[in-house]
């Protein structure tokens, strides 16, 4: 069994930046992929971003490339989600997710996932 542990939320203005932080504790952390979601109030959980057990290979929703970064530090049981250029539609709470395998699926990046964190809330203001 995996625990994750999201930081780094915050407020913050439309342009501006955010780092995410998810902690892992539990499972061997390089044995799995982990990925990022997101949920805005009254909408469905959408998937942000997910990096393999490597941090090899990574994985964008189109919504966020090319504005946000996620990488891992094996060492540090550590995955980040850098967040530039935010926009007010970025707003929702985040969560990182801990896949059941090593890769994700490439033509899924979304499947898999199991563990949870609580989430972190992210609120840009315009």
């Amino acid at each position: 069994q995996v625990q994750l542990v999201e930081s780094g939320g915050g407020l913050v203005q439309a342009g501006g930046s955010l780092r995410l932080s998810c902690a892992a504790s539990g499972r061997t952390f390089s044995n799995y992929a982990v990925g990022w979601f997101r949920q805005a109030p009254g909408k469905e959980r959408e998937f942000v971003a997910a990096i393999n057990w490597s941090g090899g290979s990574t994985y964008y929703a189109d919504s966020v490339k090319g504005r946000f970064t996620i990488s891992r530090d094996n060492a540090k049981n550590t995955v980040y989600l850098q967040m530039n250029s935010l926009k007010p539609e970025d707003t929702a709470a985040y969560y990182c997710a801990a896949n059941k395998y090593r890769t994700v699926v490439s033509q899924n990046p979304a499947a898999n996932f199991g563990s949870w964190g609580q989430g972190t809330q992210v609120t840009v203001s315009s």
